[in-house]
């Protein structure tokens, strides 16, 4: 095994989503996931005393704020912030929400792994192979959510143990392409772009980014995924993460 001192490449950082998670046989659509978790909140704003309009009313206000905020955070690749959209969200439903803890809203929302969503037959497996050869581990997720809440999912698919940092656009402040969420996750591995392999399945936010700032960038593109590439070249592009150990060899 090579030593990492005198390696070229120190650190692999995945995306999260359709690269360690596979969503090809998630049925449900996204209106549906959303409503699911928005009517525990609507139902704990309810016994907290909160007057609220009627659960179809309450899920489209979020809906549209969502859609709104997302479009509006695209211009310059702003992070959009959960907790924001649910005060809008409040807000927008003539709720004080100087009267409402965020923190227990969001422990209400009751996120979990997403039904139909599991990791790729191969994830543990890369993840174990590349800890035990001595890279860095990191997570940048383009997820509005706190890192906090899409820990519950690694935790379920048993795979938190693996990342040395984790990071997420709602916390950061800015979504991928922008280069302050890679620099803030390599920041936290202590490692240089040049010595660092992003791997993720969007060309124009994972791989732009990546290639931006200097990381070596692999383009995740398991059959269910058809992104057009827009230009945008990563420097090596598999179709499973089990693709990726060759590659990480080739490089040292």
């Amino acid at each position: 095994m090579t030593k990492t001192g005198s390696r070229r490449v120190t650190a692999v950082l995945f995306d999260l989503d359709d690269t360690l998670l596979d969503w090809s046989a998630h049925a449900t659509g996204w209106a549906d996931v959303v409503g699911s978790h928005m009517q525990y909140v609507h139902r704990y704003l309810e016994s907290e005393g909160h007057i609220l309009p009627d659960l179809d009313t309450f899920l489209q206000y979020y809906l549209d704020i969502l859609v709104h905020s997302w479009n509006r955070a695209k211009k310059d690749w702003s992070g959009v912030s959960f907790e924001n959209v649910l005060r809008d969200c409040f807000t927008a439903c003539k709720v004080d929400i100087k009267q409402i803890d965020m923190t227990a809203v969001m422990h209400a929302y009751n996120w979990q792994p997403t039904p139909g969503v599991n990791l790729y037959d191969d994830t543990i497996v890369v993840l174990e192979t590349l800890q035990q050869q001595g890279y860095k581990l990191g997570l940048v997720t383009n997820s509005m959510m706190p890192m906090w809440m899409r820990d519950i999912e690694l935790k379920a698919y048993d795979i938190i143990r693996f990342f040395d940092a984790r990071v997420t656009s709602g916390d950061t402040g800015y979504m991928k392409p922008h280069p302050e969420i890679y620099q803030r996750a390599l920041a936290l591995l202590d490692t240089k772009p040049a010595t660092a392999v992003f791997v993720g399945d969007r060309p124009a936010n994972d791989i732009a980014g990546a290639n931006q700032i200097g990381m070596i960038s692999i383009l995740m593109k398991p059959d269910h995924l058809d992104y057009d590439n827009e230009g945008i070249q990563p420097d090596y592009t598999i179709h499973s993460l089990s693709e990726l150990l060759p590659i990480l060899e080739m490089l040292e």
